[in-house]
């Protein structure tokens, strides 16, 4: 798959990244008992994150950045500058932040309380609840100038909007949605049916993942169009790709299992009685939403229609990358990220 990787990619055991110059350290919140929506309790949660650029001295161009679906901040901080990429941190202080279940912060895969599918089931919601108590307890911050994010990124984007809508000035939800389409839930639940069916899942209690190669070809299926990857790929290649996945490293199929399941679940309207209108009256920060014609894996009207409701600027791509279209246009998608950003 020949991809930029300066932008995402949501099945990330598909990139090789090396580790640029501007590398972070990777830090680490303790949020203690950290209790969920669903009134369970993560215990000794821990959320991830990697800081990049200064914080002025008003604290007002702090900008939080979370992962997409089974990504890392290690593999996030090449989508950012400086003086290039999504979002510049010579000019703002940005937060990485990992989600929860991506096997960095707080997972099915490292928690020594509540390992594999012990671990409770989460929600985007939960999510973004973890990042603003390492937002204002952690680093002490009291506004943010925007929230950034793509893919699932962007869903938590959409989240925040709605959870704390006077915490930011600005929202930049690209290749998100703000509640799954029909078709998103489908080919979501498919990939949860494709590990628990598989013989080798036994409950969570694997010895062998059992989403290695399905991750491979869902990703390949998903991310790219047919012309796209028509043009791109020949028949050769695809078994030459296939025989190599088998032996690629994967995400943890318990960590996808519980961050597929909070995307299931999203939708912004659920504390508005399941009204989009009222959901949106809510919203105080200034939107910018960016979707892909062709996006296959989060399609793009419940975006459209919730920016309508918004009035905000829409930015659609429509290059025949699918979901990969941020990565495609990424020069497109970084000039207006910044222009809107600056406005």
């Amino acid at each position: 798959m020949r991809l930029n990787a300066r932008f995402y990619l949501p099945f990330a055991s598909l990139l090789v990244l090396s580790i640029p110059a501007y590398a972070q350290e990777q830090k680490f919140a303790s949020l203690g008992e950290f209790k969920l929506e669903s009134g369970e309790v993560i215990h000794d949660c821990r959320v991830g994150y990697r800081t990049f650029g200064k914080l002025n001295a008003d604290g007002s161009n702090a900008i939080l950045f979370p992962t997409w679906a089974n990504g890392t901040t290690d593999q996030l901080q090449h989508t950012i500058g400086p003086h290039t990429g999504v979002v510049d941190y010579a000019d703002y202080f940005v937060i990485l932040i990992d989600a929860l279940a991506n096997g960095v912060s707080s997972s099915p895969s490292n928690s020594a309380a509540q390992p594999r599918m012990k671990f409770p089931k989460i929600t985007v919601r939960d999510m973004v609840n973890s990042q603003y108590q390492v937002a204002t307890g952690t680093l002490g911050l009291k506004h943010l100038k925007a929230v950034v994010g793509t893919s699932m990124g962007g869903m938590q984007t959409f989240q925040w909007m709605v959870s704390y809508p006077e915490f930011m000035d600005k929202a930049v939800p690209i290749v998100g949605s703000p509640r799954l389409a029909p078709y998103d839930l489908l080919h979501w639940r498919a990939e949860i049916d494709a590990i628990e069916t598989n013989p080798a899942w036994n409950h969570g209690e694997y010895t062998e993942n059992p989403s290695r190669l399905l991750e491979f070809e869902y990703g390949e299926m998903l991310l790219n169009t047919p012309t796209q990857y028509n043009r791109t790929h020949t028949r050769e290649q695809v078994f030459e790709s296939l025989e190599k996945a088998k032996d690629a490293v994967a995400t943890d199929a318990n960590n996808k299992i519980r961050q597929v399941e909070a995307m299931m679940s999203i939708d912004v309207s659920d504390r508005f009685g399941g009204s989009m209108e009222r959901a949106a009256a809510s919203v105080k920060a200034k939107v910018f939403v960016i979707v892909a014609t062709y996006d296959h894996v989060v399609t793009p009207e419940p975006a459209r229609k919730f920016a309508a409701l918004l009035h905000a600027p829409i930015l659609e791509l429509d290059s025949d990358c699918g979901h990969l279209g941020p990565s495609c246009e990424d020069a497109k998608v970084s000039a207006a990220v910044a222009e809107f950003l600056l406005k």
